[in-house]
């Protein structure tokens, strides 16, 4: 991973999952560490290169390929932990993870791996919303859910770590259909980065750019697009859909592939999302049939 360092405090670490860090003497933290451990080795070792110090760390939310090296990193340094409330129930039992993406049922062990359930950590404080201080580093907590229940973005100046608010185009381009589990917060989240002016961000996914403006453009577009797909696919069953066959149109319309259980159920949580907003757009609606759920598009 590569230390890229956008002003006179602020930094971040570019590789397939962005890791922030903030430094001010002798305080320093970082925003989530990555997916394992050789992760946490490359960071730990890096900073200590530039004797930057690591005393506080904030997890912006509880997926794993966030927060993998963080058991690693607590054991190594005596730092304190910050992560948002909700997320923080799912840090300390992790398997909560793959347990709601197969709707609450116990994982089987195809989804418990690294990319679904990291290690148990320590949390020391649980923070919401608003100002923060990490030592001397002042920053904002900002909300930004959508992608998880209660993501949250860390603002230090002009500097935004947005984690999983939005993602890098090629990122939108390699997965098509992004994970969430809230379109309508999705929406609201990147409405909300967009509002903010004059202020360089870094997506836990993509690269640091100082106007991102266009990109939050292209990912606001993007689920305004998989929304316009599930209406046209929904158009053309008039005795309604199955959940089942809707999710075979959906990921075939948007080529995407599914070669495992834990894809699978990645695509089936962001997909229900989708559906969920329409229902509460009132433009979707469904009924149970067959022992399934079967849903109808509503005309306008």
């Amino acid at each position: 991973m590569k230390l890229c360092q956008m002003d006179h405090r602020c930094y971040y670490f570019q590789g397939p999952v962005n890791v922030g860090y903030i430094n001010q003497g002798d305080d320093g933290v970082l925003i989530d560490t990555g997916i394992d451990k050789q992760v946490m080795k490359h960071i730990i070792r890096q900073l200590h290169e530039k004797s930057l110090p690591i005393t506080h760390l904030f997890i912006t939310h509880a997926h794993a390929d966030h927060y993998g090296g963080a058991k690693f990193l607590q054991n190594q340094t005596n730092i304190l932990t910050f992560a948002p409330k909700i997320e923080e129930a799912i840090l300390r039992n992790p398997v909560l993870e793959p347990m709601y993406l197969l709707q609450g049922n116990r994982p089987l062990d195809e989804l418990r791996n690294k990319f679904l359930e990291a290690p148990p950590i320590a949390i020391d404080h649980i923070v919401t919303e608003g100002l923060m201080c990490f030592g001397s580093i002042e920053v904002e907590l900002i909300a930004l859910p959508g992608h998880s229940v209660n993501q949250l973005g860390v603002k230090a100046g002009n500097i935004m770590y947005a984690a999983d608010g939005y993602f890098g185009t090629e990122q939108l381009e390699k997965h098509r259909i992004p994970f969430i589990i809230d379109a309508d917060a999705t929406l609201a989240t990147i409405e909300k980065l967009l509002s903010l002016t004059n202020v360089g961000m870094v997506p836990g996914h993509g690269t640091y750019e100082e106007n991102p403006a266009q990109t939050l453009i292209r990912n606001y577009d993007h689920h305004v697009s998989i929304v316009t797909t599930m209406y046209e696919t929904l158009q053309e069953y008039k005795e309604g859909c199955s959940f089942e066959i809707f999710m075979k149109e959906m990921c075939k319309r948007w080529e995407v592939s599914l070669p495992s259980l834990s894809v699978w159920s990645l695509y089936r949580t962001a997909l229900y999302a989708y559906i969920i907003k329409g229902i509460e757009d009132k433009r979707v609606t469904y009924q149970i049939k067959d022992y399934s759920p079967y849903f109808f598009l509503l005309e306008e």
